[in-house]
């Protein structure tokens, strides 16, 4: 296991630095890196990591979005309002129409199947997406009119709400029912999250305070291992509670983030932040490296040009989706499609999910992990790509 870990990490950084010396996002690097050493290529990777990639993923994106909360203003989350909760569910559901209306045609499966399809391609990639917009939020590019917030806030949701919706499909593809308890769950798991992570974040932010002030101070390094341990406990209740009570674990990380950035001494928060910013460095390379070993391109092979027309297709409808959500907004049109290029990329959630289908027998299952291998491999550089060429063009920044 040393090894893998050894070629994960020297490997990623290598290309990802080759990458970043022609112009490339190092995320690029990061993905070609997993699916060369990976299972399906050179096989290079020890199965044990492999048995573990999805929870050392989940501990990646877990680091990442409590650097996304430290570093959230919450005044400036207010400023978007409206179009941050449409954002978090209305472009995947123009992304899921589009396969339900085409995908029968194109790929010759039902409704139902359409639909499977759709909601495994139709959450962004948090994993993507949450690190460029800490980059702007720490830049200060867009900042004036809180479009780093707007997207990270739309990105942390539209997983939750995607998610539930694919169990839902998947439960009446194996014969079951959707219960009107299936589509509850959707605002109770977003609503949940956020309670219960802003509640322990109180908690935390007055121990922290409180500690501070009576000469008891707690070294930094401490408190990025307590808050870690208390994120990974917030996930495990997620897991624990799924069968009675619907939570998003991720939103109560990411809120709980948020309070103490909030409740803390600034320097405190600011601290953390910095220290989360540095793990980041190492949980980065280890997340897009498992991602690309997740990718199996032997389902791509047969695929076939119908697959990737509808991937392009339903990007279409996700743009729509997105402009939609910023009508009546203050956003010029450069800055509109700047969110739209922020909407594209896809990669984790399509790695957890892809292949949930065919381990389950569905007779879709092989075409939803091509679809769902190709939407990665084609989305998540297109997307991280777009987003590095384009934001000094398209956002203003603050200082400015």
């Amino acid at each position: 296991m040393l090894t893998s870990i050894a070629l994960i990490f020297l490997v990623g950084l290598a290309i990802a630095a080759i990458c970043q010396q022609i112009k490339l996002p190092r995320i690029i690097g990061m993905l070609f890196t997993g699916i060369v050493l990976g299972p399906y290529v050179l096989d290079l990777l020890n199965p044990a990591i492999l048995n573990i990639s999805s929870e050392l993923r989940q501990m990646a994106l877990i680091i990442i979005l409590i650097k996304a909360g430290l570093s959230l203003n919450i005044s400036d989350l207010k400023k978007v309002g409206r179009p941050a909760i449409l954002m978090s569910f209305l472009p995947a559901c123009f992304e899921i129409v589009a396969f339900i209306i085409f995908a029968p045609a194109v790929l010759g499966v039902t409704y139902l199947e359409a639909a499977i399809i759709g909601a495994v391609l139709g959450a962004v990639s948090p994993a993507v997406v949450v690190p460029k917009m800490v980059h702007l939020m720490e830049t200060k590019y867009g900042t004036n009119k809180s479009i780093p917030q707007l997207i990270l806030a739309g990105a942390s949701l539209d997983d939750v709400f995607v998610i539930v919706l694919f169990t839902t499909f998947v439960s009446m593809a194996q014969g079951g029912s959707a219960s009107i308890m299936d589509f509850i769950n959707i605002p109770v798991s977003i609503i949940l999250g956020i309670l219960v992570g802003a509640l322990v974040g109180f908690v935390l932010a007055f121990f922290f305070n409180f500690t501070s002030e009576h000469n008891h101070s707690i070294r930094n390094s401490t408190k990025v291992i307590i808050v870690l341990g208390i994120s990974f406990s917030l996930m495990a209740l997620e897991t624990l509670l799924k069968n009675n009570v619907a939570i998003s674990g991720l939103l109560a990380v990411m809120s709980m983030a948020c309070i103490i950035q909030m409740k803390c001494k600034p320097l405190v928060a600011k601290d953390l932040a910095s220290k989360y910013g540095k793990i980041w460095i190492a949980a980065e390379v280890i997340l897009f490296v498992l991602v690309g070993a997740a990718v199996d391109i032997r389902y791509t092979v047969g695929a076939g040009l119908g697959v990737i027309g509808m991937i392009f297709l339903a990007l279409v409808f996700r743009s729509v989706g997105v402009l939609i959500c910023l009508i009546k907004t203050t956003l010029s049109f450069k800055e509109k499609m700047f969110c739209v290029i922020a909407y594209i990329p896809k990669a984790t959630v399509q790695a957890a999910i892809g292949s949930v289908p065919l381990a389950l027998g569905l007779p879709c299952g092989k075409i939803v992990l091509s679809t769902a291998v190709l939407s990665i491999i084609i989305t998540a550089p297109l997307g991280a790509f777009g987003m590095d060429a384009t934001y000094k063009k398209l956002l203003t920044r603050e200082s400015e």
